[in-house]
């Protein structure tokens, strides 16, 4: 079983200047089932290469350094007044399945 508590606790900060950082990134460490922390292990014959590059989980020196969140003012304009609608007059042929 994998315990949080035995690992060091490195926070982003103390290796680069942030900016504007979560927790989550600032503690690398919290994150959890990634690859190598599966229990029991995957089987070799049904790894690809793809998943290697989620085997390991992030470090310090792997996380962002800044976070800019998008702002919803687009969506939130959007759900007031909903999605366009065409209402033009379809003139193209259909095709023939047969």
């Amino acid at each position: 079983m994998h315990c949080p508590d035995s690992e060091p606790m490195y926070k982003t900060s103390d290796f680069y200047r942030t900016c504007q950082l979560p927790k989550r990134f600032e503690y690398p460490s919290w994150f959890h089932g990634y690859g190598i922390q599966q229990q029991p292990p995957q089987h070799p014959f049904y790894r690809t290469t793809s998943s290697d590059y989620g085997r390991y989980p992030p470090t310090v020196h792997s996380v962002p350094t800044s976070f800019h969140p998008n702002s919803q003012q687009f969506t939130n304009a959007l759900s007031k007044t909903g999605m366009y609608r065409n209402y033009s007059l379809n003139t193209g042929l259909d095709t023939s399945p047969v």
